[in-house]
Parts: C-alpha cells; structure tokens; sequence
C-alpha cells in the first residue's frame, strides 16, 4: 500500500496537495515517503541480524568491527543473533557463520573462492589482485595457486624436515639473543626468527637479516590488519594511514632487494638446477610473461611472512599450554622418547607422532590464532535455507564453531576432545576446499618439528600467573597477544639439569 501510494505513475501527488498548503510541505512529504521506503527495506531479509533502521544499522555493525576487531565482533554477533546471521561492512551484506553445516557448504564449492576486504586498502598492502592470501581476483588466483602448492608439498615438504631441525638448533645455540637479563625467553621473537629463516632457506635462499625483517614483518601485518575493512573516506585523509603506508614500504622494500640479488643469482648461475625453488620458479613465470613483476614480488613476500605471522603465535600458545599441563608435557615426551630418541626427527617420524599430532589439533582448537574465514558468493546460492546473493561477505567464525560442536569437552583443553576421530567437518584449523590452506602439511610438519626439537632440550615455564586464559590478546584478522606485557616470556631450562629433574 504505501509503495502504491508513492508510485508516481499511479498518482499525480502534487494534485494531491491543497494550493493553500506551505511550499516547505512537500519536500517534507517526499522525505517522509522516502524514509519510509528505507524503512521498510529492513524488513526483506530472512536472515536474523540487526535491523536496518533507516541506514543507522550498516553503519553501526561496521563501526563495531573497526572498533572490537573483525574476530570479537564475529563472536559477539554470533552470541547475540545466532550462528547463521547478517550485518554489513562497508555497507554490503555480510553473513557471519559459526555452523558447521553451512561452513562445510561454503569452503566445498568453488562459487565461494573469492575474499573481501577494502579494495583501496588491499591496495595499500600490495594483495589486491596479487599474491595467494587475499587475491579476491579468482583467475589470477587460480594462476597463482600452483605455485604454492608445488613448494609446500612433494620434495619441498620432506627437505623442510632438516631444515627447520637445523635453523631451530641453531637459533637454541644462540639463545642468549632472545633471553633477557632475568633469564626469562622472548618466545615470540625466537619463532619468527626460526620460521624465517626456515622459510627463507625453503623458498628464497638469500641471506637476511633476521632482527630487522621480523620487525617489518610485524609492521606489515598490523598495516594489513588496520587497513582491510577501512572505508574510502580513510584513504582520503593522508595522515590517517600514512603511518601504515610506510610500514607496508618498509617491508616491501626489504623484500624486493633480496629478490633482487636472486635474480642476479638466477641470471649468473652456471647450473640452474641449484637455484630452483619457489621464488626461481616464480622469477621464470615472470620471464615467459605469464605473471607481473608486482605479483612475482608479492607471493615471494607473502610466503615469507606467513610463518612467522601466524605459526610463531600458535607455537607460543602451544608451549603455554605445555607449562600448564604437566600430564600432557609426560605424554608428549614419552612419545618423543619411543619414536624419535636421542636423534633428531626425520620425516618418516612425522606421521607416528599421534600424541604431539593430537596436542597440536586441541591447541589450534582451544587457542586459535587464524580462529575465521573471510570468503564472496559469485553467484547466487542458498546456504541451509537462506538464500544468498551474489556478491555477499561471508566470515566462517571457525573458532567458535570448535567450541559449539561435536567436542566433549568444547570449554576444556584436554586430549580427550581428539581421543576418537574428529569428521573433516567439524574441525577446521586450516580450511578445505577449493580455497583451504596451501600450507597446511607443512605447517603442520614445522610445528611436529619445532616442538619435538625444542622439548628434547628444554623443559619450559612461564611466569608465575602466565597461562593462555588470562592473557591479554586482540582479536581482529587474527587472535595475537599483547606484546607489550612481558608476561609473555618462558623460562626455558635445560633437560639434563638438576633443576629440570626437579619438575
């Protein structure tokens, strides 16, 4: 009725209006309709969410995720309208999930191998269009993609067994570096060291150095974290993102002459068989003209950050929860003990390490670092009933989803929670699917690595007080601790010493 009445084609509404009346009436009138024309725009959507309210609603649900983060904001709407619900970012519809069943249906079809995010801000950081993280471009993805997958399976996978056992050996040796004055680790910065050097050595074969680039890398990602849901009118105001802008140049900058020495490496090498890898293979694409320098770059950048952006957070999430559970530390070491002994891991080791399998499957499930999924529907579809436009923001809440089904135990660490097979479906620490994780056996491999490696040799604590559940983290892109308390440091002690045969 009210549409009808406001259909110009159906009425002359100035014929409707007594000469007598004010001119400043019938702009009012027009407002009014076309207010109520908004209002009556919240009402279309099936999907539970907060209300429209004449524009009001968009904006608040955006302005939530800038503040609290995109992984707190995720949560709090979750708990407040469901696990199938709505809201928008940027003003575009955006589906926020925590069920299973519709996380399955999404990361199984290919009409959902896009991802969203600011396109100017995606700009900024270098990943619009470019690299394999947050290419919402889906052909040059799939042209991309390849090469990741080539160098972190098959060969590359079995060589980085020995070359993660080597850089973390060598790292312990220099412990020092990392360890203040009271004696108390600085773990974080001692796994981005190890992860780069090791993705380093895997990928790129240059050398670096490994204290200034950890710090550019984490400028990187805070930039990146900063600028991914901005709105337009950010990048219009200079000194707003100046600051992130250098950050991004920095690392960039860094990376690019390291590329640089490789391609005079590649251009003078006598046998090019000792220069292959991921980044000569990229250089070579970029020869035959099937890629662009910029995205060359890129990919070489982002498989250099990865590690150390996430895996170096989820280690030290791991060790954490070691120190606290003491019962779990004895499994874990007798495990060890039985399959590797006195040598050092190998690859053959990696598939009967259960026990360490299943501590870093319940750590990843208790304590998420990458804990969502950001993903775009090309095309229409309907999800568990609701239908679902073309062009629609998806985030897979995939941490919340850990603690709301199948696991006996959801709220608890415990081993119990992957004592039997756990379905693909409701644990997904990595994804699946046409967009999953190009990592995930090696990561997976890296971190069996690090912690059979390091736990031979150290037995580790934290401060007293120190535990996951009281520390303090922001959780946005990813779910990070707050470096600047120091409560973060381990004590680290030998495990031939008395000390440790005290424990």
């Amino acid at each position: 009725m009210v549409l009808e009445m406001l259909n110009p084609m159906h009425y002359n509404i100035t014929s409707m209006v007594p000469e007598v009346m004010p001119a400043a009436t019938m702009p009012i009138l027009l407002l009014t309709g076309l207010l109520l024309l908004v209002w009556n725009y919240e009402d279309t959507s099936s999907i539970p969410g907060p209300g429209y309210c004449m524009g009001i609603g968009p904006l608040i649900s955006h302005g939530r995720f800038l503040w609290m983060g995109i992984g707190s904001a995720c949560n709090y709407y979750n708990k407040m309208y469901g696990e199938f619900m709505r809201v928008w970012i940027c003003g575009e519809e955006t589906l926020i999930i925590s069920k299973s069943s519709s996380m399955f249906h999404v990361m199984k079809h290919s009409h959902y191998s896009s991802r969203f995010g600011s396109k100017l801000g995606l700009q900024c950081i270098g990943m619009h269009e470019n690299g394999i993280i947050f290419n919402n471009n889906p052909a040059l993805w799939k042209a991309i993609r390849p090469f990741f997958i080539k160098a972190l399976s098959g060969p590359g996978l079995v060589r980085m067994v020995a070359i993660c056992v080597e850089s973390i050996i060598t790292h312990l040796d220099r412990l020092e570096e990392v360890t203040n004055e009271s004696g108390y680790v600085d773990v974080l910065t001692l796994m981005r060291r190890i992860m780069l050097d090791t993705s380093n050595m895997l990928f790129l074969g240059i050398p670096l150095d490994e204290t200034a680039i950890v710090i550019k890398i984490q400028g990187y990602f805070d930039a990146w974290q900063a600028l991914l849901l901005k709105p337009d009118i950010f990048f219009k105001i200079s000194w707003l993102y100046k600051k992130y802008e250098k950050s991004v140049k920095d690392l960039k900058d860094a990376i690019e002459i390291l590329i640089e020495e490789k391609r005079h490496r590649i251009s003078t090498a006598e046998k090019l068989e000792e220069c292959m890898d991921f980044a000569t293979e990229l250089i070579f694409a970029e020869k035959r003209g099937d890629l662009t320098r910029e995205n060359v770059n890129q990919c070489i950048l982002e498989m250099l950050i990865a590690a150390p952006d996430t895996m170096s957070v989820s280690v030290l999430f791991m060790l954490f929860l070691i120190a606290k559970h003491p019962k779990v530390e004895e499994s874990i070491m007798k495990e060890i003990q039985t399959v590797v002994g006195e040598r050092d891991i190998k690859i053959d080791d990696v598939q009967k390490l259960k026990v360490v399998e299943n501590f870093i499957y319940e750590s990843m499930r208790y304590q998420p670092v990458v804990d969502l999924v950001m993903r775009k529907a090309l095309r229409d579809d309907v999800i568990d009933g609701y239908p679902v436009k073309k062009g629609t923001n998806i985030i897979l809440n995939i941490g919340r989803m850990h603690r709301l089904e199948f696991f006996p135990k959801p709220n608890e660490f415990t081993l119990e929670n992957f004592a039997k097979n756990v379905p693909y479906r409701y644990f997904q620490p990595f994804g699946f699917g046409p967009r999953g994780c190009a990592g995930k056996f090696i990561a997976m491999v890296m971190m069996k690595a690090i912690l059979v490696t390091l736990l031979r040799r150290f037995h580790v604590q934290t401060l007293q007080g120190g535990c996951v559940e009281n520390m303090q983290k922001k959780n946005d892109l990813s779910l990070h601790p707050d470096e600047t308390n120091n409560m973060l440091e381990m004590i680290f002690t030998p495990r031939n010493s008395d000390k440790c045969l005290e424990h």
